[in-house]
C-alpha cells in the first residue's frame, strides 16, 4: 500500500527529476549568485530592483530545490517487470474508445508528477486515470469530469 507521501514515478520520471535538481543545484544557484554580486556592485540596496529580483530568484530557486529533494526522497519507482497488462495500472499504455466523441484516445497512466496533457499522460489520480485502474481490456468505464460522465471502452492495455 502506499502512503500520502509516496510519489509514483516511471524510471525516466525519476531520471528528469534527478536532472532538474542537479541543474537548480548547480547552473541556477551560480548564475543567481552572479547576480547578486553584480546588483551588490550598484550600490545602495533599499533601491535597487536588480538585488530584489535576484534574491527573489534566490528564494524561489532554493524552494524548488528543497520541493524537487523531498519528491525524490519519497519516490517510488514503478519497476517495469511488475507491470502486468490483464488490468490497468501506473505505467500501462491504454488505447480506449470514447464512446461520446467516438473515437480512440490512447492514455498513458502515470503518477501524479509526471503529468503531460500534450503527450496524454494522465494522473492515476485523475477522473479519467481513476476510472481506468483496474479495468481490463473490452471493459466499459464512467469517468465523472467536471463535464459529465464520459464513458471508456477498453480496447488494449500495454506496457
Amino acid at each position: 500500500m502506499e502512503n500520502e507521501e509516496d510519489v509514483i514515478l516511471t524510471q525516466e520520471g525519476f531520471d528528469k527529476l534527478e536532472a532538474e535538481l542537479e541543474n537548480l543545484k548547480t547552473v541556477e544557484r551560480t548564475a543567481i549568485a552572479e547576480r547578486i554580486k553584480i546588483a551588490l556592485g550598484y550600490g545602495d540596496l533599499s533601491e535597487n530592483s536588480e538585488y530584489d529580483e535576484a534574491k527573489n530568484a534566490q528564494e524561489e530557486n532554493e524552494n524548488k530545490i528543497i520541493e524537487l529533494e523531498n519528491k525524490i526522497r519519497h519516490a517510488k519507482i514503478i519497476d517495469n517487470s511488475e507491470i502486468d497488462t490483464k488490468t490497468v495500472q501506473i505505467g500501462n499504455i491504454v488505447k480506449v474508445h470514447d464512446e461520446e466523441f467516438d473515437e480512440d484516445v490512447t492514455y498513458t497512466i502515470v503518477g501524479s508528477t509526471e503529468v503531460d496533457l500534450k503527450e496524454n499522460k494522465i494522473s492515476n489520480e485523475s477522473p479519467i486515470g481513476k476510472a481506468l485502474l483496474g479495468a481490463k481490456k473490452n471493459q466499459v468505464v464512467e469517468a465523472e469530469v467536471p463535464s459529465g460522465t464520459l464513458k471508456f471502452k477498453i480496447l488494449s492495455i500495454k506496457k
